[in-house]
Parts: C-alpha cells; structure tokens; sequence
C-alpha cells in the first residue's frame, strides 16, 4: 500500500434538513434545521428549497475549487458522503491533496475539524479520550472525562495503517456505533 489512507466522520444529524449559507468572508457554512419541510408545502416550494440547495453546493464546490485542483470527482464523492451521513476512506500518492481537502471542506462548510497522525504508538485512549483523577481545593478526588479528537464534526486519521489493530478497532468503533465507552460510562459523538 503505497497511499496515505484517510478517514473522515462526520455528523449524521445531517440527515435532516440541510441549511448552507455564505458568511461574510465568502465561506459556505453547513448546518442543520430540524424537522425539514413544515405544513402542507406544494411541490413548487420543494422544488424551490431543492434549487436554492442546489445553488448553495455548486457555491461550496466552486470555494473548493479554488484550493484543490484537478480532484472534482473526488470532492464530488466527499460531499456527498459527508451530506449522506457516511465516511471516506482517501487513498493516494504524497502529494495529491488528501490533507489539504480535508481541512478545505471542513473551513468551507464551517465544521469543527481535527486529525490524527496514526502511529504504531498511538493508543485508543489518544483517539476517543480518557479519565483523569482530579483532587478539588478541598481535596475531594474525582474522575474527569477529557474528550479526545473523535468528538468533532469531521475527523481525518492520517495513515491509519500504521495505527495498532486495537486503535483501529476503536475509532471504528466509534464511527459505527457514534459513541465510546470510557471506565464503563458510554459518551455520545458530536
């Protein structure tokens, strides 16, 4: 395997109704609004939200466009899968902007973004989080769950090959189930 495999998660709460607006320094941001269309809304409303929809997305492939170049198809496929509830796994060569349209789609649509460079040292505890002992001014002691990278909108984990098969059990793991248990206490991804 000569790539660089990449993995992004995503919110799947986007399954509802899909909101992208421009903000004021020319990004499209992506959210959501709930319940999707309301009352007794004709076909020509729909068929406008779709069109207004439409526009937006070719807004947001078009602010790509301008950072990654020659790799349409590939934006087209994770734009879809992010919007699909799904994942991506990126494979290539050094130097074809796997990284680069990670960190553009999470600026463009406005998602809270992180990655993790997988190492044959990293450990599950690195990706989804771990307890820590806290001991107050009083000097009562108590755990505190310090989240790790996992609790984010759109995640990439840089050369997962390398990580140790129990790492890549768990943030598979955490992409199916969209949670992590940590000292027996289950916590829910963004």
């Amino acid at each position: 395997d000569v790539g660089l495999p990449c993995i992004i998660r995503h919110q799947q709460q986007w399954m509802t109704q899909v909101a992208i607006s421009e903000n004021s320094i020319g990004q499209t941001s992506l959210g959501t609004q709930g319940g999707g269309t309301q009352g007794n809304a004709g076909k020509a409303d729909i068929a406008a939200d779709l069109e207004a929809i439409a526009k937006r997305l070719e807004q947001v492939r078009r602010n790509i466009g301008q950072v990654i170049f020659g790799q349409e198809q590939t934006v087209e496929q994770s734009l879809i899968a992010i919007l699909s509830g799904g994942h991506v796994l990126l494979i290539g060569v050094p130097g074809l902007a796997k990284t680069k349209l990670v960190d553009c789609l999470g600026r463009v649509l406005g998602l809270d973004t992180k990655r993790v460079q997988c190492t044959p040292d990293l450990m599950p505890a690195d990706i989804i989080g771990s307890e820590v002992l806290e001991e107050s001014e009083s000097g009562r002691r108590s755990f505190r769950f310090i989240a790790g990278p996992v609790f984010c909108q759109l995640l990439m984990a840089d050369e997962i090959n390398r990580a140790s098969p129990r790492t890549q059990s768990a943030l598979l793991q955490a992409m199916q189930e969209q949670r992590v248990s940590v000292a027996g206490q289950n916590h829910q991804l963004p």
